[in-house]
Formats: structure tokens, sequence, C-alpha cells
């Protein structure tokens, strides 16, 4: 069995990440698999990218030039930072045919990587795993509070449109025309995805199989927190709280703006002397937030190790997510033994169980945001009881090899059919 993962990029980006393990997990198996990409970060010889400067410099504009019909749209929601028309017509297919896989794999392919009329041009069965609701919309990634995407999209609120006929309805027609006949098996990794790619007018027909991303346990552990501080140069003695994300600080949907609020109802239970706040995946901003408490900012850390020592180093994980499928960050500070707290929202309570391992709060209630972290970070001994059953519970479910295991008997099935 030869298996091909489509992926804009290998290992930038949650999704990225997921689908680079998938194949790292397949190779370990003994499959054949290979992964195409429109930029390689990474330098593993099995992932397939261009290679010319012309190819590269062509694949590094894509993803502005794919942004373009948005950009238009002048009383856009400002803060939508991608929303994806897949319009650019490039040479995948060709790349794909010449490699001549048993099954395709697609994961996240936005970015100008693929456009949506070439997916009828795949002659072999195709697995898609969703990693977020750009599928099965106009053209948005998350929706919101929006269920257009349940008939046919148009007047889109990211848009600020009041046209029927407007750029979501285009994007959205075109994918109508262009997927119906697709030899096409939905994979999504929470159950909350799953359930509204099965309301969505694209894909209600067809079954979606929940399979959740895996980490490496051998890499996502606990640490000594005494010596994962000192890498980071973070006090001993305080209670520290964790926030990050890409572009943490800036992406709406990441809920940056409902910490603020959670930080200052905190101010109630400690003082700066108690807590500190670490936010990664952002730099510091010429403009500070008034934080209550002193932040460290970290920037980006794109090695398993740093961020696996980064959680292991303090106390609390905290993701404000408004919307969010299966979060990698949550998932991953769990394997390290970091009890977290979330909304009770998307697919956060596929990874939390409330007071159990965690915290699920009500819905972008930040005062209950604060009422969780001090729950969890209160006790030393409930704490411990939380981060034993953090390790346990991604040790039971979300592991590399069950998650290849699972792909292998899906890939298998179908193409015994």
């Amino acid at each position: 069995m030869k298996v091909l993962i489509l992926s804009t990029t290998d290992i930038s980006g949650g999704a990225a990440r997921a689908a680079y393990r998938l194949h790292q997990g397949l190779l370990t198996a003994g499959i054949d698999s290979q992964m195409l990409v429109q930029n390689k970060l990474g330098d593993d010889h099995t992932v397939i990218a261009p290679t010319s400067k012309i190819q590269r410099g062509i694949a590094a504009i894509k993803p502005t030039l794919d942004q373009l019909p948005f950009t238009l749209h002048r009383n856009r929601d400002p803060g939508i930072n991608i929303y994806s028309s897949q319009w650019l017509p490039n040479k995948t297919v060709n790349k794909i045919e010449q490699i001549n896989p048993d099954i395709i794999n697609i994961h996240w392919i936005c970015g100008g990587f693929m456009p949506i009329e070439a997916f009828a041009k795949l002659k072999q069965p195709l697995v898609w795993t969703f990693h977020d609701m750009w599928a099965f919309t106009g053209g948005c990634h998350y929706s919101g509070k929006c269920d257009r995407y349940q008939q046919s999209c148009g007047s889109c609120p990211q848009l600020d449109s009041d046209r029927d006929w407007d750029l979501s309805r285009w994007i959205w027609q075109r994918k109508a025309n262009a997927w119906k006949d697709l030899n096409l098996t939905i994979v999504t990794p929470s159950k909350w995805l799953a359930e509204c790619a099965q309301a969505s007018s694209l894909f209600q027909n067809l079954v979606v199989k929940v399979i959740g991303n895996g980490i490496d346990p051998q890499i996502y552990q606990p640490h000594p927190k005494h010596l994962a501080r000192r890498m980071f140069k973070l006090p001993a003695d305080k209670k520290i709280i964790l926030f990050g994300a890409v572009s943490a600080t800036k992406d709406y949907r990441k809920g940056f703006h409902l910490l603020m609020p959670a930080l200052q109802y905190l101010e109630q239970y400690y003082t700066p002397e108690e807590v500190e706040l670490v936010i990664f995946g952002a730099s510091q901003p010429n403009y500070l937030p008034n934080f209550s408490f002193k932040a460290h900012y970290l920037g980006k850390l794109n090695d398993d190790i740093s961020i696996s020592l980064l959680y292991s180093a303090v106390d609390v994980f905290i993701a404000p997510s408004v919307q969010e499928n299966l979060s990698n960050t949550v998932m991953e500070a769990l394997a390290c033994g970091t009890p977290s707290v979330a909304f009770d929202i998307g697919g956060m309570s596929d990874l939390i169980e409330h007071q159990q391992n965690g915290y699920l709060a009500t819905p972008y209630d930040s005062q209950d945001l604060a009422q969780g972290i001090t729950w969890i970070i209160e006790k030393s001994e409930r704490w411990q009881s939380l981060s034993n059953s953090a390790t346990e519970k991604t040790k039971q479910k979300f592991t590399i090899e069950q998650q290849t295991q699972e792909y292998i008997k899906l890939y298998q099935e179908i193409l015994a059919n």
C-alpha cells in the first residue's frame, strides 16, 4: 500500500504538524508513505516539495495571491486573517500522477496549494482529514455564529456582505459542482467537527469517521519542573500560567480578548508576587497589554522538545478559544502532565474531562475561566491528581501509534472495496 499525504506545509502550524506526525507514524509502521507539500520547512527526504528557486518563490507568494479575492472586500471582518478561495491553477495533479499512490490522504491544503477543481481529477480513493471547517464553507475556516454553510452560504458575515451571490456563494458553488462525484471518505479529529460536517449541505450524505490526532509520548511527557523552568529562566517559586497559539495575541479565534478579563478576575485570588504569565507563539508587542501579572513572551517555538519542556515548566495551560477543532496545544499540555482550562466548545471536551484532568468553563465566561485556573492551582494534592490523569488520558487515546493504526485500518478497508 502506497499512501500520499497532501499538506500545504510539513511542520509549521497545528494541522501541518498533525499531518506530518501521521506520516512519520505510517513510515514507522512499515507503510510506504510520502508527503507532498507546497512549502517544505524540514529536511525529511520523504517530504516532496518544489526544488528550484523559481518554484519555491512561486510557492511562497501563493498564500498571498489566494487571499486577493478576500482582501478586495474593504468591509471584511478585521478579526479574520485567512479566507481561502483556492482559485490558483497549479501542477499538483501532475505531480500526484508521477508519484502514483494507491490512496491519497488530504489534510490542510489551503494557501493556494490545490484549487477546488483539482480534486475531481484525482483517480485514487481520497481520505480527507478536516482540520477546520473550510471544506464545507464558502471560504471561511471557522464560521463563528454563522450556519449558512448548512444551505449554500452567501450574505457572508465575515465579508460584511448582504448579497446572496457574493464571494462565499461563488466558492461554495464551485465546491458543489466539483466534488459531487468524489470517491471520498471524511475524517475529523473531533466529534464536534464531525457533527458540523454532517450538518453541512456539501457532505450531509457522507459518513464521517472520527480519528483523533496523535503525539509521541516519548517527547510529550512530564519533565522535572525545576529543570524546565531553569531552561526558560522562569521563577521557581511562583504559579505560572501558559497561553499559546500561532499568532497567539492577534488571532481573535484564540480568545486573547477573553483571557485579559480572566486575568483581571484572577486578581481577586492572587497577587503579582504569586502568579506570572507566559505567552508563546507571539513576540512581545510594541504596545504592552496592561496585565496584572508579569508576562514573559517567548515568541515562536518550532521544535517539539522545547515545546514539551515549556508545558512541563508551568502549572496550568489556558486555551480560551471561541471555536476550536481538536486543540494540539491542549493535547500536548495534557501529555506533559499540565492540567488545562478551556471553554466547553468545539472539540475541547474530547480532550478535557471536567475536573478530572482540567476544567471546562462556561463558554465565553471569563470569570469562570479564572475560576478554573484558581481551582487547578490552589491545592497541590489536587494538582498532582489532575496532572496524573492528564498524562494518562493522552496515553490511552492520543498517541501517534493509535492514530496510525486507525488510519491504516481505514486505508485497507477502502482499498478492499
